[in-house]
């Protein structure tokens, strides 16, 4: 029972090795797709399989697992039976509303996690549970892939990472910004307009009104909806 890593191939029925040498995959193998975690879980257990992976910028994604057709039929061909069942339902049933309870958890802990990297003035609180939300209903979505949804970091840094990378898309100028492709010159741009973000959250920080024309009011004003919309500072 084995099991290779390999980088998707020239042509659509090969695979490329880490010393650049290419392989055609089997006759009777076929690719199968990422998207279902339980049959290729079970397909790379029952024996031989080749594991495609692309790596895009610091991510890497499944391009899916050569294995024999008939190992993919027939596992699946098991699992169809298992997911008609009513126990299977009922798992699952329950296991989305482990999930649901799970998220909603998370929301309100990351929420309050913004909400103490912000710390503004007292004077600014409501302001500040403001932008907690929405910073948070923004980074927390499942699948969002922002770094609200990373482990790899504690809170407290996510909660940053996030409110620094809202307010570069809703406060500054950052997405139509000419940054000239040179090595590093984007990093230099984030870090450059960060700092700045950094002293407009200063502001708040002490008892003092809010600045006419504060590009971070008018972000919220543009964001918040409803009712919130209309109490938000001028």
């Amino acid at each position: 029972m084995s099991g290779r890593t390999f980088t998707p191939g020239p042509s659509d029925n090969s695979v490329r090795a880490a010393d650049g040498q290419v392989l055609t995959a089997p006759a009777d193998w076929s690719l199968l797709a990422p998207g279902d975690a339980a049959l290729t879980r079970r397909v790379k257990a029952a024996g031989d399989h080749w594991v495609v992976q692309e790596k895009k910028g610091r991510r890497t994604f499944s391009r899916g697992v050569w294995a024999p057709t008939a190992t993919i039929n027939q596992i699946r061909s098991q699992l169809e039976a298992e997911r008609s069942t009513e126990t299977f339902a009922k798992r699952k049933q329950a296991d989305a509303r482990r999930r649901d309870q799970a998220q909603a958890e998370y929301v309100e802990d990351f929420t309050e996690a913004v909400a103490a990297y912000l710390a503004f003035h007292p004077s600014h609180a409501e302001l500040a549970q403001r932008m907690a939300r929405v910073v948070s209903d923004h980074a927390t979505p499942v699948g969002s892939g922002t770094v609200a949804r990373t482990k790899r970091i504690p809170v407290e840094q996510r909660a940053e990472a996030a409110v620094i990378a809202w307010m570069r898309h809703q406060t500054t100028a950052y997405d139509e910004m000419p940054i000239p492709r040179v090595k590093g010159k984007r990093r230099e741009v984030r870090r450059m307009l960060a700092q700045r973000s950094k002293e407009l959250l200063a502001q708040y920080r002490r008892d003092a009104p809010p600045q006419t024309g504060c590009p971070l009011l008018r972000a919220l004003r543009e964001t918040v909806e409803g009712p919130t919309r209309t109490s938000l500072p001028a």
